[in-house]
């Protein structure tokens, strides 16, 4: 059965959770899903990435039903072997990770429960936009086990070192003024997926080749040493400067006219 849609609109992507009917719980299918999506829009022409869940939630987390079958075998042979991201990941943690490696931004809509790996999942993305009614949750600890799909390299650069263990040794939902100010969520908004798209369609009409550098630029800041940054800007800019993209901004800056960037 089908977990994830791909749809192309004005150089955005669009990736839906498709069960609804279990909340966009992940089982090895939507695992499976996740990543193949993940990988399709960074192969594609897309310049922004709107990811949101159909039906009550956006994601409520591991489907408890199946647990046995995700965690069958020897657990240290499943969890330590690296099968994703050129050797990094194990297939938990790509299906929050793969969208780090996205080369454009990814925008996550959320509502409802997003609880455990459907947090996780949304923390891979730049940018979180909810709808009031979002609960999130560091969940794992409800089942007797820690975030293991890439929570512990993603929030650690979102909030602070107490609240990330507050949310992890209790497991309990937090709503979305609260996941604001705690900075996991980037913004509140009536229609959330109105708002990615709006969001998304600026970003688009962007130049293609600085949105990437920036992201790129922005990732190494959150971790490089300061020579690492500033050779890093240097390197970014010096690649950017007086390339068609750049000239395409500047000419439509001074025609007032939209940039029309070649594919």
């Amino acid at each position: 059965m089908s977990r994830v849609s791909v749809t192309y609109d004005n150089h955005i992507a669009h990736v839906r959770l498709t069960r609804a009917d279990k909340m966009n719980a992940v089982d090895q299918d939507m695992i499976d899903a996740v990543i193949a999506a993940g990988n399709e829009v960074a192969a594609s022409n897309a310049r922004a990435v709107v990811i949101s869940g159909e039906g009550r939630a956006f994601c409520a987390g591991i489907d408890i039903g199946n647990m046995g079958a995700l965690a069958g075998g020897d657990p240290t042979e499943r969890m330590m072997t690296r099968t994703h991201g050129d050797g990094t990941t194990n297939q938990w943690q790509e299906v929050a990770m793969v969208w780090t490696r996205v080369g454009v931004p990814v925008i996550a809509v959320l509502h409802g429960k997003t609880y455990g790996a459907g947090l996780q999942l949304a923390l891979g993305a730049d940018i979180r936009i909810a709808a009031p009614d979002t609960e999130m949750a560091v969940m794992e600890m409800k089942w007797g086990i820690v975030p293991d799909m890439g929570g512990m390299v993603l929030l650690p650069k979102l909030v602070r070192g107490d609240v990330l263990r507050l949310m992890t040794y209790t497991a309990q939902p937090i709503g979305a003024e609260q996941a604001e100010r705690w900075g996991l969520i980037t913004q509140i908004a009536e229609d959330p997926l109105a708002a990615a798209m709006a969001l998304a369609t600026t970003i688009a009409g962007k130049s293609p080749s600085a949105i990437k550098a920036a992201k790129r630029l922005t990732a190494l800041a959150e971790t490089g040493t300061e020579t690492e940054v500033l050779r890093a800007e240097s390197r970014e800019q010096a690649a950017l400067l007086g390339r068609p993209h750049q000239m395409e901004v500047i000419a439509a800056e001074f025609g007032k006219r939209p940039a029309v960037f070649k594919d």
